[in-house]
């Protein structure tokens, strides 16, 4: 099993002694270089789903749980509930165009690796999920409850895999029943009119089931774990620690370094300004997360007293 030590160690420069009987003793300057995980566009992508996620989460429920004082107070806010409406379409287009991009990407991703279909999903790297994401996710429970080892994730966790078809999943099943409540008329041409009451619970409770999920699970595997805790920039930067990296994903880091390509994805770290606009970008977005949450909680426990 790799070693990997913990990301709060730091790695000390080799101390080396001068030839000559000097005394001196020279360290190496340490290397700060950080290694990058997500590359420009998959952040711009990231930060796009982002901001049309948290657009729908406050616009949608802003209509669907109206006799709360809060969804009139946000209503308001907005411009009214019809005005709300409006903006919540527009989000939509967002969220549909940054998936439209996010798999263009990924073709021209191929075309520029000149790699197969069958190498990128079957692959080592692959997002598809595989036996070893059940072998994880039973050894993360052992590793819970200290019944074993923390298992050596690698490229991708089974919890990222899962985030990630998520998307496609709410894409398809809520994208699709919001736009046969945006087109009514069109879409009954070819569908029986029933189906618009069917598509509105559909698309109502699917989005709350999502946007409970995201500003939970979601929130907690990718900022509140306590190696994590209060908040993962990785997204937002595109660069992790070496030392994390050797914690978080020791199976691809040592694929990386006995590949000899390690090296190749290492940068210099981003300016402390951008770093800091980023985690103010990041604060505004959990804290209107976790208000979600807590209305969400207060309309379907209390509202109704």
């Amino acid at each position: 099993m790799t070693t990997v030590p913990h990301a709060t160690q730091e790695v000390e420069a080799p101390v080396v002694q001068e030839p000559r009987n000097t005394g001196v003793v020279i360290r190496p300057k340490p290397d700060h270089r950080e290694f990058v995980r997500f590359p420009h566009h998959y952040r711009i992508l990231h930060a796009c789903m982002i901001c049309s996620f948290l657009t729908l989460a406050l616009t949608g429920l802003s209509l669907k749980f109206s006799y709360t004082p809060w969804a009139a107070r946000l209503a308001r806010f907005l411009g009214g509930f019809e005005t709300a409406g409006y903006i919540h379409r527009f989000a939509a287009v967002v969220m549909f165009g940054t998936f439209i991009a996010h798999v263009v990407g990924l073709i021209q991703n191929k075309r520029h690796t000149q790699s197969s279909w069958r190498s990128i999903l079957l692959g080592p790297n692959t997002l598809l999920p595989t036996k070893r994401d059940g072998q994880e996710f039973v050894g993360t429970m052992k590793w819970f409850v200290g019944k074993g080892p923390r298992p050596e994730y690698g490229r991708w966790t089974y919890w990222e895999k899962f985030d990630y078809f998520a998307v496609f999943w709410g894409i398809v099943v809520i994208g699709s029943t919001g736009l046969t409540l945006w087109f009514p008329v069109f879409f009954t041409r070819f569908i029986p009119g029933s189906f618009i009451n069917v598509a509105t619970i559909i698309h109502s409770d699917e989005a709350l089931l999502a946007t409970g999920f995201i500003f939970t699970v979601h929130f907690f595997n990718t900022h509140l774990r306590p190696e994590k805790f209060p908040m993962d920039t990785t997204i937002f930067t595109g660069h992790m620690p070496l030392a994390e990296l050797r914690r978080d994903k020791p199976r691809e880091y040592a694929a990386l370094v006995a590949s000899g390509e390690l090296e190749k994805h290492l940068e210099e770290p981003q300016p402390a300004i951008v770093v800091k606009g980023i985690r103010a970008f990041a604060w505004i977005a959990l804290t209107i997360g976790l208000s979600v949450v807590v209305w969400i909680i207060y309309a379907m426990l209390f509202a109704y007293r």
